[in-house]
Order: C-alpha cells, then structure tokens, then sequence
C-alpha cells in the first residue's frame, strides 16, 4: 500500500441519509469495450480494499475519475447533459441535499437547500444560507447522474467533472431529498444521444513552484491600499505573482508564517469560543463556502474534521506545507484569514470570521487568530 493510501479517509461513508435507487435504463458498453476493462479491475480492487474512495480507485488505475464512473454507464451511472444553468435552475425543487466540493487535499460537505444561481459572462453565484457557491462554468464539462449500491440502499447523485476528469462538484440525495423533482431533473439533463464515450485531457503535471521576480515595495504599496478583500486578485494579477509568492513577500508586515498545526487550533477554538467562522475551500470549477459556528472537531490519523450534523469538513494536515495568518485592509477595517497552501504553492482552504459587508470584522476572531501558534525557526 502507498504511504498516503494509509491516511486514505472516505468522507462518503459518514453520508448516511440516502434514497432508494432510481430506474436507470442506460446502454451499457459492449463486452469487450475497454469500460468493461476498467470496470473489472475496478471490481478487483474493490474487493481488496472495499473501503477506496472513487478519486483513490482511480489513481490506482491510472485513470481519471470521470473515467471511473463512465466505465459504469449502464449499471449504476448515466451520462447528462452538461447544461449548467439547467441544472442549477432544476436543484432548488430538490429541497434538502448535501453539496460536496473538493481539492485534491480538502473535501467540503455542505447540507440545505440551493437557493436560485445567477450567472454573468464568467461566473455565476449561489447565495443561501446554507449552500454558498462561486462558480466557473468554463470547467463544468461532464455530469453523471450516479447510483451507489455500495451502501444500503442505494446512495444517489449528480456528479460534475472537468475536462481532465477530475471532480468539481458532487449532489447528494438526502432522505428529505424531493426524489419525483431529482427525476424529473434527470430526464431533463438526458441528452439527444446517449453515449458511454468520454474524452478527457490529461492535466499537465505537477512542476515545482517558480517564483517571479516582483516589485515588493509596489505590491506592499497596493496591498496597503486596498479597499476590499475582492480586489486582492486583481492585485495579485497585477503583479504577476501567485498568492503564495505575495504572502512569502509581505512577510512580517501583512503576513505571519502559522504552524501546520494551526488549522486544528483554529477550529478547536472557534468550537470552544462558540465564534462563527467561515470556511472557503475550492478547485478551479467551483468555491464552496460554510458560515456559522463548527462544534464536533476530530482528529483521524493525518486528517482534521469537522463532523457537524449539516456540515463536515475533512482536510489533509499533512499536505499543508505553509499557512500564514493574513491581514487585508478594508473600507470596513482590516480583515484577518489564514490561508493554507500545499508544496506546489495551490490553495488548500482559507478561513475568515463571519461577517457582512459593510460590517467590522468580529474581535472574537481576531483573538483566534492572535492566539494561533506561529511557526518558529
């Protein structure tokens, strides 16, 4: 077994309202079709490690995710047309479900209910109070409807991938899921054609972060500036540094290095304070966000949870190469966050205090985060 097969962790498992299956009449690949393949090894590797997520299974193979559950067209998947804001316009009659984003070292599970989307020429936004969206339709390329039989009974949902076969955002039905609208929004999403044939574009593989040579008196100049914390990407477009570099260069005046540790800290603290936070975590398709208060914290082997009746959080502490207690001028004061970022400089999670625009940030987080044990040499 791989060294981090060992810290593996399911978060599917701890799902457990779920709804009888739906009739999915799906044709499947013929016998000797290379999904049939994949399907069999799949099956194999099942058998040896039953409790393999999906995302694992598929590194194992060498395949990507998507992949995955295409090979299963006509047994337990059927593929939908990607038509977004179908779906989106179909997923408030759903009632209660839970909404899952993940990267590759966070997973965020959101329950409630999906309030109307919008969508402008480059993104779109779901505002409610419990499912919070930003979302980038150019990466929402394929969408599966999925029936697990893996648990008892069945454990239904919408799946969406990227071009590269990686997963962008998952739907699950709950037992208060309305099961008459998921058909109806189903068979709405049917395309013209079915077909189990899926194109994929391998992703480019990971290289070593590059750091850019940037003025670092401009960029503290411009950060110093700033009026809100959504111009803080257009700053960093500007010069032409990734997130981590501007952290990295701002050290010491807008930035504190925080212990890997932290993130646990942080959550244990906010739990014992009753302080109401707010939870970012993202893939290039979608950012997922979770406002209010978190209570049950656990940890297991590498992994820090959350484990709340309506919302669950698992993150990889181990992947978290460097963490940073961030400070962000504002019209409305100045905002802290951590922000935690993997080896290759790629956003993990970022967490704030909650809060309002037009609203001071709360002093109950503030102490949080001067509480948090910063990194010593």
């Amino acid at each position: 077994m791989r060294a981090d097969a060992a810290c593996s962790h399911d978060s599917n498992r701890l799902i457990t309202e779920t709804k009888m299956p739906l009739d999915l009449p799906i044709p499947g690949p013929t016998d000797d079709s290379p999904a049939n393949g994949l399907r069999a090894r799949w099956q194999e590797l099942k058998a040896a490690q039953p409790r393999l997520r999906a995302r694992d299974a598929a590194e194992a193979l060498g395949v990507s995710e998507a992949e995955l559950v295409a090979a299963q067209c006509g047994i337990t998947a059927r593929p939908l047309k990607m038509d977004i804001e179908k779906l989106f316009a179909g997923l408030p009659a759903l009632g209660r479900v839970m909404a899952l984003t993940r990267n590759e070292h966070c997973v965020h599970e959101r329950k409630g209910v999906y309030e109307p989307a919008s969508f402008g020429p480059m993104a779109g936004i779901v505002l409610g109070p419990d499912i919070d969206l930003r979302i980038f339709p150019k990466h929402w390329v394929h969408l599966f409807a999925v029936s697990d039989g893996s648990v008892e009974p069945a454990r239904q949902s919408l799946q969406v991938y990227d071009s590269h076969g990686m997963a962008v955002h998952k739907i699950f039905a709950l037992d208060a899921t309305d099961m008459t609208a998921w058909a109806k929004l189903v068979e709405d999403l049917m395309p013209g054609a079915s077909s189990v044939a899926l194109q994929v574009t391998p992703a480019a593989p990971s290289t070593p972060r590059q750091d850019v040579a940037a003025d670092r008196d401009a960029l503290l100049a411009d950060w110093a500036a700033l009026k809100d914390v959504h111009e803080f990407h257009g700053m960093l477009k500007k010069h032409g540094v990734e997130a981590l570099q501007a952290m990295q260069m701002v050290n010491g005046i807008y930035s504190e290095p925080l212990a890997i540790t932290s993130t646990n800290d942080l959550l244990m603290l906010a739990s014992e304070r009753q302080v109401p936070i707010m939870i970012f975590v993202g893939n290039a398709g979608l950012i997922q966000i979770h406002t209010g208060l978190v209570s049950r914290i656990v940890r297991m082997d590498c992994w820090v949870n959350v484990l709340d009746p309506d919302f669950n959080l698992h993150l990889r502490e181990d992947r978290i190469a460097y963490a940073f207690a961030v400070t962000k001028p504002t019209s409305d004061g100045a905002l802290h966050s951590v922000e935690l970022f993997d080896a290759e400089g790629g956003r993990i999670a970022t967490l704030f205090g909650k809060r309002k625009p037009g609203e001071p940030e709360l002093e109950t987080w503030r102490r949080i985060v001067a509480d948090l044990p910063r990194l010593t040499a």
